[in-house]
């Protein structure tokens, strides 16, 4: 009986889409859960092909980009079948190579869903600037209604609340 292999959709690769020194990225455990195959096998894959793999394809994360990573991602803990190293990340177009370089079905049509799912996060960015633009457009009109509707308040509770000493009664 064939394997089934688990359906990834465009908002599930897009959830594996991490920010590390300016690049959009994903890592090579993702890469390896992706395309089916175990990381080490992925890693060794890439170094057998190095040369197909410059610095702008892939690099390996410092220890102070892992520690922010894993803050971000749920890990096992150490001792418990964690990482050795820190992982490699590949830009998007490491990440297209890797299905030339292990060279199945699978890998081409996961490399298009990938590919897919990078361009969609470069055309998002600028509607989610427009829209952060606006709230932020709307969040300080709304502070200036406020200022304004609170001074109405605190002269309405002036005019309600008693005052706060006792005024000398005039007359008998």
């Amino acid at each position: 009986m064939p394997e089934t292999q688990p359906a990834f959709t465009l908002d599930s690769i897009t959830q594996r889409i991490f920010e590390v020194r300016g690049q959009r990225v994903m890592l090579d455990a993702d890469l390896a859960a992706l395309y089916g195959v175990e990381t080490g096998d992925l890693i060794q894959a890439v170094k057998r092909n190095h040369e197909r793999f410059p610095g702008s394809f892939m690099f390996q994360v410092s220890s102070e980009e892992w520690a922010s990573l894993k803050s971000q991602i749920v890990m096992s803990k150490k001792g418990r079948g964690g990482r050795r190293f820190a992982p490699y990340a590949f830009t998007e177009h490491g990440a297209l190579m890797l299905s030339s370089v292990l060279n199945s079905k699978r890998a081409t049509e996961i490399s298009i869903l990938i590919i897919n799912a990078f361009v969609w996060l470069r055309q998002s960015i600028p509607a989610y600037k427009e829209l952060a633009a606006k709230i932020a457009e709307l969040e300080a009109a709304v502070g200036r209604h406020d200022a304004a509707l609170g001074g109405i308040i605190e002269a309405l509770h002036a005019l309600i609340l008693p005052p706060d000493k006792e005024t000398r009664r005039i007359g008998y």
